[in-house]
């Protein structure tokens, strides 16, 4: 993919540069590839659809209070939280402190308030020890090529497992391409006791993993329908779809979606 019209680059220990084509700016990380995306006519939509994948946890937790992420990128997820999630609070845990200046000076990240804090730490270090901090725990850190080591072993997905509340989800933006795709995805299995599904996103690519804390009962289709219709009306992002997405990778039968325990 090529870049935009280029408009900003930072180039120290690492490179950042913003582009921009057809009213969308986009963050790159040293190589072509799209790290963070804004439509200038609409900056808390989630241009991206491995973004949008990531929102279909409110279809298992509908109005989440306490929401960690790590990793900031644009800021994307963040600020669709911020503005259409009034009743939870936000922490962002970001590495590169460049990276959050970025993402408030050309991407519109709001400033810290009462509902969203960000951290300048590595989520690495930050996450071990913190139980039951977060109803909602997103996972969304590369350098451009890949994952830091750090954050795709067994014991951080078990931290981030300890990390949630009893009725907690892990959200995990994978790279279905990546020749340790199976790794990884084996690790989060293991680390949830099965606990999980897949959700691959409209495009070829992205492959966004779902690790439940805890889980009570199989949900009905009929169920997930009439609440994908009424997440659909109020977020303005198709949640149909991700129920299509869901059978593609997960076990199902015509009447419920299996989230079973090992």
């Amino acid at each position: 993919m090529r870049f935009g019209r280029k408009i900003f680059r930072s180039v120290q220990e690492d490179e950042i540069d913003v582009s921009e084509s057809s009213g969308v700016r986009t963050l790159h990380l040293g190589t072509p590839a799209i790290q963070s995306a804004m439509r200038l006519s609409k900056p808390d939509a989630l241009e991206l659809a491995y973004t949008r994948a990531m929102m279909a946890f409110l279809l298992f937790h509908p109005d989440p209070e306490e929401i960690l992420m790590i990793g900031l990128g644009g800021g994307s997820l963040a600020k669709f939280v911020h503005a259409n999630l009034p009743n939870a609070k936000t922490v962002v845990v970001e590495i590169n402190p460049r990276m959050v200046g970025v993402a408030r000076s050309m991407f519109q990240l709001p400033e810290d308030d009462e509902r969203l804090s960000v951290l300048i730490d590595d989520g690495a270090a930050y996450l071990p020890g913190r139980s039951a901090c977060a109803d909602i725990l997103l996972l969304d850190a590369y350098d451009g090529r890949a994952q830091p080591d750090a954050i795709t072993r067994t014991s951080f997905y078990r931290e981030m497992r300890n990390a949630l509340k009893p009725h907690g989800i892990a959200v995990v933006n994978l790279w279905g391409s990546d020749s340790n795709f199976s790794t990884y995805l084996s690790r989060i299995e293991e680390a949830f006791e099965g606990l999980t599904l897949c959700l691959p996103t409209e495009k070829h690519g992205n492959i966004i993993v779902f690790g439940f804390k805890q889980f009570d009962g199989n949900p009905s289709w009929k169920n997930l329908r009439e609440d994908a219709r009424e997440l659909t009306a109020r977020y303005d992002l198709d949640f149909l779809l991700f129920l299509d997405g869901f059978r593609k990778m997960n076990r199902y039968t015509d009447n419920r979606l299996m989230i079973m325990s090992q």
